[in-house]
């Protein structure tokens, strides 16, 4: 093949691609030049028989670089993102703490044993130190299962007053059903003072964060529960979203939704982190991120949050 052989291909290439007048006939002449067995491919590969003193041009013309865009054509609008309902909630959760007083905390997501459950006072034989429940590297290495180790490594840093709340990723083998699964972020939340703290004041931090990321129509509920690191314990409820706290198959007819854990910090965590129980007194709470933007947002199945699926998250826009 010579040089002009090439420039004549070219030309009644480019002749019958200005001659196609729709969809169809564009897609003959892709396959046609650039399929598999096109005519550029097969082209290039003849370009060994072209005459050595011709090869530069003809690689170049062979392989040549279609025409740039028009700059001047406006861009294609391809829509503005939100965020995800976990970062919504998350964010969210921070500015109503913060206009509180709290301040927010971070720890890493792999922990001691030590942090983890030691220093919240879980016994040996608490079904969470189990294999079968919890992530264990080693024999004191593990992936947190809650974010309340980055209370005990705030407190062992810092000095009463303490408030701060920390958001975080946990992990636990817990794939049970549609509100589970083994990767979950909580915001669990602490306040200590050498004044006097008392369980009104976490009733009432707790029922303005209800109202402020619920509405004005939430209360909220304690139950006696039993945790190892609070005495005394709760559970707190808020009135479900739905019904309005009358009942309903979103409440099971309680009119309730379970939301958090919470209770006075027990005085022996206050020793395993250097502080004097007869001379602090505080307040501890945890709850699912997951579990309030299934609320707040009406999800079913936790799975959906991590599916990456355009067509749920755009409805939350």
């Amino acid at each position: 093949m010579t040089l002009a052989e090439l420039e004549n291909a070219k030309a009644e290439s480019l002749k019958e691609i200005a001659a196609a007048n729709d969809a169809a006939a564009v897609e003959a002449l892709r396959v046609k030049y650039v399929g598999r067995n096109g005519s550029i491919p097969a082209l290039i590969k003849a370009m060994k028989d072209v005459p050595k003193e011709e090869r530069p041009a003809g690689g170049g013309s062979s392989g040549e670089k279609p025409v740039d865009a028009d700059l001047t054509l406006p861009g294609r609008w391809w829509g503005l993102g939100v965020k995800h309902p976990l970062s919504r909630v998350i964010e969210e959760t921070a500015a109503i703490f913060g206009r509180l007083g709290f301040t927010v905390a971070d720890g890493p997501e792999l922990e001691t044993k030590f942090n983890n459950f030691t220093a919240l006072n879980t016994p040996a034989h608490h079904p969470s130190m189990d294999r079968s429940d919890t992530f264990w590297f080693g024999e004191d290495c593990l992936l947190r299962t809650q974010t309340s180790p980055v209370q005990i490594r705030t407190m062992m840093a810092n000095k009463p007053p303490i408030r701060v709340i920390c958001p975080g990723r946990t992990y636990r083998r817990d794939t049970t059903d549609a509100t589970h699964s083994a990767n979950f972020h909580q915001i669990e939340g602490l306040y200590v003072d050498t004044k006097p703290v008392s369980l009104a004041d976490l009733k009432s931090v707790l029922a303005y964060f209800a109202k402020e990321m619920m509405g004005d129509g939430v209360t909220v509920r304690f139950r006696p529960h039993f945790f190892p690191f609070t005495e005394p314990s709760v559970e707190v409820d808020f009135t479900c979203h739905v019904c309005k706290g009358k009942g309903c198959n979103v409440c099971k007819q309680s009119g309730w939704i379970e939301v958090a854990g919470a209770g006075m910090v027990d005085p022996r965590v206050f020793g395993h982190v250097g502080y004097d129980p007869e001379k602090v007194s505080g307040y501890a709470f945890g709850f699912g991120v997951e579990r309030i933007a299934m609320i707040k947002y009406g999800i079913p199945d936790i799975r959906w949050l991590y599916e990456n699926d355009v067509r749920f998250l755009s409805q939350l826009a």
